[in-house]
C-alpha cells in the first residue's frame, strides 16, 4: 500500500523508422511479435512464457548511488488486426529490496504503427514508462524536485537505449528475415499472393 512518500516517474519516446521495403513485406514480419522482442531484449535474459508473454530481466539500474537494482518485467507484446504491434507490461519484480519491491509498480505501454508516406514506408511509434514508488526511509529527507528529476532521467534513459536497439536491430532483422522467406518460395510461386493469403 502506498504513503504520502510515494513519487511517480515519468517518461515518453517516439519512433520514427524509415523502411527499405522488401519484396517480403514489413507488415508480414510484424506479424511475428517474438522477433521484435529479440531485437529490444538480451535473448539471455528472455524467457517465452506464452500466449503473447515473454519474462525480460532489465539491465542494472542505479538510483542515487544509494539503491542498485535489477527489475524483471513481464511483457505482452501483440500484433492487431491493422498491423499495429503493441507492448503493454503486465508486473515487475525487483529482487533483493523487498521493501522497495512491495512498494513498486512499473507501467510501460508502446505501439509500433507500419505507415506510407509519400510513397515511403515509416514505423512510428510511441513508448511511455510511468513509475510509481513509495520511498524508503532514507530518502524521506532529500528534495523531492531531485528525486523527480533523477527517476525521470533514468527513465528516460530506459526507454532511449530500448528505442537505440530497436532502430540498430529491428530493420536488418526485417532486412535478413525478408531474404530468408523469399528463398523458401518457388520461383513460380507469386511472392505477394504467399503473403496476401491468396
Amino acid at each position: 500500500m502506498f504513503s504520502n512518500s510515494e513519487i511517480y516517474f515519468q517518461a515518453e519516446e517516439i519512433v520514427n523508422l524509415e523502411v527499405q521495403q522488401q519484396t517480403i513485406p514489413i507488415q508480414h514480419y510484424l506479424k511475428q511479435p517474438f522477433r521484435l522482442v529479440k531485437t529490444i531484449a538480451n535473448e539471455r535474459l528472455m524467457k517465452v512464457l506464452g500466449f503473447d508473454r515473454y519474462q525480460l530481466q532489465m539491465k542494472p539500474l542505479n538510483f542515487l548511488e544509494i539503491y542498485h537494482f535489477q527489475p524483471t518485467v513481464i511483457l505482452k507484446v501483440w500484433t492487431g488486426a491493422s498491423g499495429n504491434v503493441y507492448l503493454k507490461s503486465e508486473s515487475c519484480e525487483i529482487k533483493g529490496i523487498e521493501y522497495i519491491n512491495r512498494r513498486f509498480s512499473l507501467d510501460l505501454k508502446g505501439k509500433l504503427t507500419p505507415v506510407e508516406i509519400e510513397g515511403k514506408i515509416y514505423l512510428q511509434g510511441k513508448a511511455n514508462l510511468t513509475v510509481k514508488v513509495d520511498l524508503p526511509p532514507p530518502l524521506w529527507l532529500t528534495p523531492k524536485t531531485l528525486l523527480q528529476s533523477t527517476g525521470n532521467s533514468l527513465l528516460k534513459g530506459v526507454l532511449m537505449r530500448i528505442k537505440h536497439q530497436l532502430m540498430s536491430q529491428l530493420l536488418q532483422d526485417y532486412y535478413n528475415f525478408a531474404q530468408g522467406e523469399k528463398e523458401k518460395i518457388s520461383p513460380n510461386q507469386n511472392i505477394l499472393g504467399v503473403f496476401s493469403g491468396n
